[in-house]
This record gives C-alpha cells, structure tokens and sequence, in this order.
C-alpha cells in the first residue's frame, strides 16, 4: 500500500491512514540508527536478506489483534501520528462551540463519531428515512437520480463517476466514467473458481444475508435478497477489466464525450443523473472500460426494478455500515475485517474515529498535524535530498547505452520539468462551507462526502489547478502524479524510520532517498514512461529504445513471477511490474545521490560500513508480518509485491550491493542473471 502508482484519475483514488503498518519494536526506530535486536544474527546476508536485516523483528514480533498486518517500518510514525490527532480531536471535541472555523468543525465530527449512544438510537432510522425514496423506485429516472445521489454520498452503484485530467490534454480537467459496483475488492473474486475465492462469495453471501436481517428483512426474504446481490455483482464483475489490462493508460484512454457513454448504455437515463448531480451540461468524459458500460446496458435491459432496489439497498447499508448500531458495526467487520483479512479484533471506537475524520477533512486535519508535528528543517533537507536523487537520473539517464540520443534528450526534459511538493500544500482547500454539526454521525458521513464529491466534480471544464493534493498531509505515503509531472512527500513520511535529523546519512537516504527514488522513477515506469514533460499520453520513445525498455521490463516480469506470495499463491509480475520497476529505480537512484554526496565522510555504524547501513536501512523499513488472508488479499489486488521481495527483489539486481556484503556470483542475493532497467 506504501507508495502509490502513478495518479490518473480520482474516481481510482482511494487512501486511509496506513493503518495497518504500526510494530512494536524492543527500542524505538527513532532511537538508534540500527537496532542490532531486529537483525537474524544466523542469517545470511547473501542468502536473504529480507530474513536477514529482518529476522530478529519478525521473531519477536506479535501482530495486534485489530490490524490484520504488523510493520516496523511504520512502526513509529503511525502510533505517533494516531496519538496525536486523537489528542488534538478530543480537545475539539470538548471545546465545543466555544472554537470557530475547521477546529470547531472537526471537533463536532470527531464528537458525533464517538458519541455511540446517539448512533444507536437513531442511525437504523436515519437508514429508513434516507432508503424510503430508493425503496419505490419504478422507472429508469427515479433509477438515475438515486444513483448520482448514492454517487455523490460516497455509496457505490453501477458504476463510478469523478473528474481527471484528459490524458492527452493534461491542462483540461474532464469527467471520468469507469467500472464500479461491486462490493468485494476484486473481479477475480466473483469470477475464480478457486476453493478460497468460492469460500469467500459463501461467506459473503451470508454477511449480506445477516445485513439485510438487521436491516429488519426475515430470514427467507435476507436470503432471497443476498442472492440476487450477489447474481447482479458477478454480472458488473464479468464485463469488468481486469487488473493488469487497467494498467495500461493507453487502454484506459476513451474520450467519447457525453453522446459516446449515451450509446454505450442508452437505458440508463444519463440525462437525470447528470442533472441530479448538478451537472447537467457536462459533455467532455473519458470512459474508461467501454465494454463495461456495454455490459452494465445489457444487464439492466433484463433486471426487474425489484432487483435494482435490492442491490441500491444492499449497498447504502453496506457503505453506511460503520455509521450504524453497534450490531451492524459488528457484523460488518465479521466479513471485511475476519473473513478478508484475518484480522480478529475490532479496532477502538477511537481509531476508526480519527480515521473517519480524516477521510472527511483531509486538509484541516493535516494542517493541525503540519502545525503541531512538522520540522521546518525537515522540509529543507527533503528538497536536498530530492535534487541529489534528481541529479543522479540525470546521470543515469546520460550513462544508459540502451537509450538514443532524441530519447535521452525528452527524457532529460521531463526530468527537468518535475514538481516536487513536500510536507503540505502550498495552497490550502477552503472548508468553510462545509456544515456538520455534533447531532448525527450518519448524516456528517454523507454531508462531508457530498462536499468533497462537488469540490472534484466542479473542476470539469476548469482550468487544472496543479496544486492540488490526492493525498493528506498526515498521511505515511508518497505518490508520483503522471497527469502532472509531480512527486509529493506529505510530512507524515518525512519522519524516523524514513528520516531523522542528525542520523547517518546513509540511513536517511536508504529510507526516504529510496522513497525519493522510488517516486521518480515512476515517471518512467512502463507506465509513466508513456506520459511526456507536459504530462500528457504521448509516446516519445523512439521505436527501438521502446523495445528495448519492454524487453528489460519483462525481466523483472519474469523475475518476479517465480516469487511466491503466501502459500500456492505467486506474486502477479505483470500487476506489481510498476511498483517493482520503481523500487529498482528507487534503490539505484538514492543509492548513487548518497555515494556521491555522502559517502566520503561517512563512518562506520555498530560494525557496519556505510554502504551496508545503506541496504539495512532500507530494509528494515519494510519487516513486516501478516496474517494468511492479509496476505492472499495483498496478493490479488496490491499493485505493490510483499515486502520480502520489494527488499530481495531489487538488492538481488544490484551489483553495489552484492558488493558492500561480499556476496559470491550465484548466491540467491547475486544471482547470475540480474535484470537492468534504470
């Protein structure tokens, strides 16, 4: 989940607060530069060594019983980060009215989230009151108009509407129509005959089941209801695209306008579900999955409204699940908790409150946490380091034999032409209008989604406002933006374990220089090698030079292929290809900007040379543990390969590293064959 793939619309964009990746470690990772204790003293560095930078860690390490995965990487940074927004929150909270402005409106969102007793009492009849215009729904235009309010309120129906930038037009700012509808993670979900994926439609089937009995169906109709969810979810999940096909920009790349979509799905009445959303004019859309929309017509000439109003009311208790009684709470998390992820525990009322409050309010809580937390200082040695890391692309860029000259020449264009934004926005959204209040958690969900729905959908057909953040500055992550030819680095990460003032070096750039590296590179990935300088969807690679990038790219493919995830399950080489390109790039390019500025005045840390703190600390911050399901979950639909290999992974192709360990050719850390990209 740690560092995103290239942005290209925000219809696909989806965070949370990292909130799985917390660990317990014997001393605090911002307290010593290694911490010996979560090395494998019998370990081989040249066998694995994930095992061995890791092995210590993983012994001792317990997985808590409401995360469904455990990371020393994060360790620090996320208990810290919850701790202190809790903290700030509840002091909101307790002041009241007596605040003004985004503290008083956090505060009341914080407070309705925490204030149980209210919830019980009347968020099953905030459900009524609000399903009551969905149950007599009988025509295709009370059909439209639910859709876009359910849209516009966060629930998903049909499908998923949003705006992005046009792919080849990166300065217009354009409707985005894609797949959607379905409840569990994937498509291969519904559709793989497997016994786990089998298990799971049982599993889900029957949460459904309970939902609608708590919803207050009988047993007999509940059951009726959840097959007729399930049926209409595996028609949307077979005219889907799937995950690597969506990889590929060129193929998600249909602008066919308001007439085009009209075509592609004449029954429904696109007309009124423009104009509920309080669009009616809007004409410029990508489409991302043709076929989908096509399906999604055929599929609604054969359902009865009956059915219709089965699935919209499946999906709003589904989305309004955590905003429910204590019962629905619960048994939403039997399923999305226990049955996806392993995870045995419920998490406190108050870390799903903080989470909450930050999905509504990114920014004023980011801007609380920047105020009380960020280090000036670290904004500054960021930026230095970003420039080294950018200077050593550009090195590389001029080193690479493979590349010609009017390839280079683009390249190093775009590289000049790179944004970097670090810790927070230059410009921060304006929350003024939005209205919560401490009375109903149900209905501050659904008000603050609707406010943040409009504020994207009303940048169609405006100018594209390139200061924009997809991401909280709180958040733990980094993310590289294709449209816009920009890296941003929230404050979150620009903390121990990735960085600390006065640490070595060499530490510091194997943590947030490889982040640094890893993002850049993504500019160049088989992805974001296809967009140019401007951010638009070009291809400026001369024919050979782009064989040549595809032939090194199946490498990793291949390389990555033969790594197995959890038990007879392979990390999909073609699905991770990016993240896995970026983690090569990312390694190489912070590697090169520490030797060359760095490494002659570097000293040895507790028996390790400074190219060896280098690789540790990269290392160590990826030890992760998790659960069986976690990890099959991860391994269907994460982009990203699990951390052993994003550790082993790209080390094993690295000749500097089989050098700084002393590793023989043909050890599993120095293979061989070793694939080259960047």
């Amino acid at each position: 989940m740690v560092f995103c793939m290239p942005i290209r619309g925000l219809s696909r964009l989806f965070w949370v607060i990292s909130a799985s990746l917390i660990a317990v470690t014997r001393a605090s990772a911002a307290s010593v530069p290694i911490d010996m204790a979560d090395l494998d003293n019998h370990g081989s560095a040249c066998e694995d060594f994930y095992q061995y930078a890791c092995g210590g860690w993983i012994a001792r390490a317990e997985i808590p019983q409401d995360r469904p995965e455990w990371s020393r990487g994060f360790a620090t940074i996320n208990r810290e980060n919850e701790e202190l927004l809790r903290g700030a929150l509840e002091q909101y909270a307790t002041a009241g009215d007596s605040l003004t402005g985004e503290k008083r409106q956090l505060g009341a969102f914080y407070a309705s989230c925490m204030d149980e007793s209210t919830i019980e009492k009347g968020s099953l009849a905030a459900l009524q009151r609000r399903l009551a215009v969905v149950e007599v729904i009988k025509d295709a235009r009370a059909l439209a108009v639910q859709v876009a309010r359910y849209h516009l309120e966060g629930a998903t129906a049909l499908f998923s509407f949003g705006s992005g930038q046009d792919s080849k037009n990166s300065s217009e700012q354009i409707g985005d129509a894609d797949q959607g509808g379905l409840s569990l993670p994937d498509r291969d979900y519904y559709l793989d005959g497997s016994k786990r994926f089998a298990e799971i439609r049982t599993a889900f089937s029957k949460h459904v089941e309970s939902m609608f009995t708590l919803f207050g169906e009988s047993k007999d109709q509940a059951r009726a209801d959840a097959a007729v969810v399930l049926a209409i979810e595996t028609d949307l999940a077979k005219v889907s695209a799937d995950k690597v096909s969506r990889r590929d920009p060129n193929a998600m790349y249909n602008r066919l306008n308001r007439t085009g979509l009209v075509g592609l799905a004449p029954t429904f009445d696109w007309d009124t579900y423009f104009a509920t959303l309080g669009y009616p004019k809007l004409s410029a859309i990508n489409v991302d999955v043709p076929l989908f929309f096509t399906g999604m017509d055929k599929m609604l000439r054969k359902l009865s409204f009956n059915d219709l109003r089965t699935y919209l009311r499946w999906h709003l208790i589904h989305s309004s699940a955590s905003a429910l009684g204590r019962s629905f709470v619960q048994e939403d998390f039997n399923f999305t908790g226990k049955a996806l992820t392993g995870q045995p525990e419920l998490q406190p009322r108050w870390k799903r409150c903080v989470n909450s409050t930050l999905h509504a309010m990114a920014e004023p809580v980011g801007k609380v946490f920047v105020e009380k937390k960020f280090s000036p200082q670290a904004k500054i040695e960021a930026q230095a380091m970003i420039n080294a890391v950018e200077l050593a692309m550009a090195d590389r860029l001029t080193a690479l034999d493979w590349m010609d000259s009017a390839t280079r020449e683009q390249a190093a264009t775009k590289l000049n032409r790179v944004v970097n934004s670090i810790g927070y926005p230059d410009k921060w959204r304006n929350f003024s209008g939005l209205k919560v209040d401490r009375g109903s958690y149900f209905s501050n969900r659904q008000v603050a989604s609707v406010f943040n729905s409009r504020f994207y959908l009303d940048k169609i057909g405006k100018p594209v406002d390139r200061t924009d953040w997809f991401m909280p500055p709180s958040m733990v992550n980094a993310y590289y933006s294709a449209d816009n030819n920009k890296m941003v680095f929230p404050a979150g990460i620009l903390q121990a374990p990735f960085y600390q003032e006065g640490r070595p070096a060499s530490i510091n750039y194997g943590g947030i220089g490889m982040v640094m590296g890893h993002e850049l590179t993504h500019g160049f990935d088989d992805q974001g090698r296809k967009f140019d300088a401007s951010g638009n969807l070009r291809d400026w690679w001369s024919p050979v030079v782009g064989k040549e990038f595809d032939q090194r790219a199946e490498c990793v493919v291949n390389q990555y292929s033969k790594y197995v995830a959890v038990d007879d399950v392979h990390v999909n080489g073609k699905l991770t290809l990016g993240e896995n390109l970026a983690d090569l790039g990312g390694i190489r390019l912070a590697y090169k900007a520490w030797e060359k500025n760095h490494a002659d005045t570097a000293n040895e840390v507790a028996g390790f040379t400074p190219s060896q703190q280098f690789f540790i600390g990269y290392a160590q911050t990826w030890c992760n543990k998790q659960r069986p399901e976690m990890a099959r979950l991860r391994a269907t639909t994460d982009p990203h390969s699990p951390a052993r290999f994003r550790v082993n992974g790209p080390l094993s192709n690295f000749d500097e590293f089989a050098k700084a360990f002393s590793c023989k050719d043909g050890t599993p850390m120095a293979p061989a064959n070793r694939c080259r990209v960047w």
